[in-house]
């Protein structure tokens, strides 16, 4: 049985492709999550530096991150003259060519773009990139390492299926399980990195055939095995302590998070896709993405700590947790954590934005813990939950995290109908920004008769 290379109509179905699909999840899963866990190490060993750093680091190092990340991928990457063939031979020195509509920054296009066509994944960028993530995330910029380990894992398994005709009939489970790996390892819940990639797979319209899921899942439980084999912490998730005290308290919790976190996170993840879309040159990127992510660190700092200013939201929440800040207070940072990872995006960052969702959804959920009488963990767990549903649009993703972190089981039902809550209220909310566009731009560039 040979896998097929340019179809996207489904994987096959048998047992034996089946089998073949679970290897390859396993054999890519392996590699790509453990070189995951090595860039994922390096990375917050650099976050959790620059949360010691005193105020003029927070600031100025994460923008000189990102002009490093900028240099990385516009001065040593170059742009292709012209799309190369699909069978064609690969341009040269592929290491540092991009496709001509690519966005060099973009790492989750990639993931997305070939799903379902994993040998078409442009794994030879890897390095280059990996430089830009190192650059960006590590300085302590507002950006995550869930699209890294993602990507890292899916040019993991797509290089190791690449290494002759034999291997290639591993490669698109091998990417597969390699990305799942990655995630799950990050995350530490093996679901989460499963559902992660056929989520996002979904996304081009790959098939949700049997072999894929089984690639899926081989791949997010060796993630979740490397992570518990060495003890690894690579992202902290608020787990919910402390219950709703009735059915009706537990409705508001969903109903008024659910609707804060969805709105909030779809509106920024709106406008981190025009920042990634938008195609200025790179150093007018880097000027005026740079100067907003200063002008937002220092607002950070000024109204919270330079803690909550620190990497993709993770001190943020922690300044949250050690301070009673009044509702506002925290409306703000939620704000303008959502700004400054959408200024790192702007400026050529290359990271993840899965994270910072978490981190804006969980402070806009504490918004309302004193008003509702619930805890702080709960009203964080199901804002968190939320903004990944709502901001992201991975709901199944977000029910696997919630299902993973555990809690009191009302908590967790809490948190479940809180992700279904915001979801609806990201899609609606996106829904009517589309309406007021439609009635707004007919009227103001009708042509004159």
């Amino acid at each position: 049985m040979r896998w097929p290379l340019r179809d996207n109509d489904g994987d096959g179905d048998g047992w034996p492709e089946v089998g073949l699909a679970s290897a390859g999840g396993l054999l890519g899963g392996l590699v790509g999550g453990l070189i995951v866990v090595a860039v994922t190490l390096v990375l917050k060993a650099g976050i959790d530096f620059a949360a010691r750093q005193d105020v003029w680091y927070v600031v100025l190092v994460p923008l000189l991150g990102l002009a490093v990340a900028v240099l990385v991928l516009h001065g040593i990457g170059r742009r292709a003259a012209a799309a190369p063939a699909v069978d064609g031979p690969r341009p040269p020195q592929a290491w540092r060519t991009f496709h001509p509509d690519a966005a060099h920054a973009d790492i989750s296009s990639d993931v997305v773009d070939t799903a379902g066509q994993e040998e078409r994944f442009p794994w030879r960028l890897a390095p280059l990139r990996t430089l830009a993530i190192i650059a960006t995330v590590a300085s302590g910029g507002a950006m995550g390492t869930e699209a890294p380990a993602a990507y890292l894992g899916v040019a993991a398994g797509a290089w190791l299926g690449d290494r002759g005709r034999w291997w290639r009939r591993l490669l698109r489970p091998a990417a597969l399980g390699g990305g799942a790996a990655g995630v799950a390892a990050l995350m530490g819940i093996p679901l989460v990195g499963t559902a992660f990639m056929l989520e996002l797979g979904r996304r081009r319209g790959a098939p949700l055939s049997p072999a894929r899921v089984a690639a899926a899942l081989a791949g997010g439980f060796v993630g979740w095995a490397i992570n518990a084999t060495f003890g690894l912490d690579l992202i902290r998730l608020v787990v919910p302590k402390e219950p709703p005290g009735s059915f009706a308290q537990a409705a508001i919790t969903a109903l008024f998070i659910g609707v804060a976190s969805g709105v909030i996170s779809s509106l920024a993840g709106l406008a981190v896709y025009r920042a990634k879309k938008w195609r200025a040159p790179p150093l007018v990127r880097l000027a005026v993405g740079g100067a907003a992510a200063v002008v937002t660190a220092l607002l950070l700092v000024r109204i919270a700590s330079p803690l909550a200013a620190v990497g993709p939201g993770g001190g943020a929440i922690l300044w949250s947790e050690t301070v009673t800040a009044l509702p506002l207070t925290l409306l703000a940072v939620c704000l303008l954590r959502a700004v400054a990872t959408t200024a790192a995006v702007a400026a050529g960052g290359c990271g993840g934005v899965f994270v910072p969702f978490l981190a804006v959804g969980d402070i806009a959920g504490r918004v309302f813990a004193p008003s509702l009488g619930i805890g702080n963990d709960l009203a964080g767990a199901a804002g968190a939950a939320g903004g990944i549903s709502g901001g992201y649009r991975l709901p199944l993703t977000a029910v696997a995290m919630e299902i993973g972190v555990g809690g009191p089981y009302r908590a967790t039902a809490t948190c479940l109908v809180t992700i279904v809550v915001a979801y609806y209220a990201g899609v609606g909310i996106e829904l009517a920004l589309d309406k007021l566009r439609t009635l707004v731009l007919p009227a103001k560039h009708a042509p004159v008769h």
